[in-house]
């Protein structure tokens, strides 16, 4: 089965920035989150996905298209959002969407019809007019509307205020589950990758530090709070990301959680009180301080 995104060895240098020799899967009908604090490369592998900007070196494919020979064909086939493109304010949706439509003969105005439901969108409203969250919503909608085979959401969400950022990632959910196109989502918001994605890559620094369906990570992740006194085997323990001596009280992250863990905690003298599980944010905070591949 053809990827829907396939990076081999895909390397590329700035002045100030180096993305290294990335190696990336997306299958088809997958929502991959990208995680990664502001200036991690999210957006420079975008970018490299949409033959905006070309490899050093390595393989890019998109939809079994080579990259970037096959530029063309490909953007057909993908919808691209980032927080800075912009719409014209003066113009009202419905010219926006009858703009996008002459274009993509693709453009599906059933659908864009039920989408300004889904979105609350007044069609005759000039963009000028609309609130932040009302312009992403205007602007996922001329690109759902294509009916792309690949999204790229390049930190769709930023600046929005929380209750404009739940709406759209509501509607935005409501629409993927009703599809099987693939999403590559990128944010720095660990909370909307959580709500949206079927698997989590953490990009740190222009590098891939771990890549694992959701459910995975979430799962193979504890917090292990102890009481009693310190002994150094306990960093060495197999699975052990991070400790905190706060005598008598220490804490342990764990990014292969086992049962047996317990038991050799036990065997070093101490009390097991708790144990936790973690959420997406702390597990990309300690893997990024850890810096080894999960």
């Amino acid at each position: 089965m053809t990827s829907a995104i396939a990076l081999k060895g895909v390397y590329k240098q700035y002045d100030e920035f180096t993305l290294h020799d990335i190696d990336l899967l997306v299958p088809p009908g997958q929502i991959m989150g990208l995680v990664g604090v502001n200036g991690a490369g999210k957006s420079t592998l975008l970018r490299l996905l949409m033959g905006l900007i070309r490899a050093d070196r390595g393989e890019v494919e998109v939809l079994g298209q080579r990259l970037p020979q096959a530029q063309v064909t490909v953007k057909r086939e993908v919808g691209y959002a980032s927080d800075d493109m912009r719409l014209y304010r003066g113009q009202t949706l419905r010219w926006h969407m009858d703009f996008i439509a002459g274009i993509y003969p693709d453009w599906d105005e059933g659908y864009a019809q039920d989408l300004l439901g889904r979105f609350d969108l007044r069609p005759g409203q000039a963009l000028g007019g609309f609130s932040h969250g009302q312009r992403v919503k205007a602007l996922l909608l001329l690109i759902l509307a294509r009916r792309p085979r690949l999204l790229l959401l390049d930190e769709p969400t930023t600046g929005l205020d929380p209750i404009a950022r739940g709406e759209v990632l509501e509607a935005l959910a409501d629409v993927l589950r009703d599809e099987r196109r693939s999403v590559l989502f990128s944010s720095h918001n660990t909370g909307d990758i959580e709500q949206m994605a079927d698997a989590i890559t953490f990009l740190h620094q222009g590098r891939i530090v771990a890549s694992r369906d959701k459910e995975s990570f979430l799962d193979s992740w504890r917090r292990i709070l102890c009481q009693g006194g310190w002994t150094d085997e306990v960093r060495a323990l197999p699975g052990v990301r991070s400790v905190r001596n706060s005598a008598p009280m220490i804490e342990l992250k764990t990014g292969g959680f086992d049962p047996s863990l317990l038991e050799r905690l036990r065997a070093l003298g101490l009390a097991v009180q708790a144990v936790e599980p973690m959420t997406l944010e702390d597990i990309f905070v300690t893997t990024v301080r850890g810096g080894a591949n999960q």
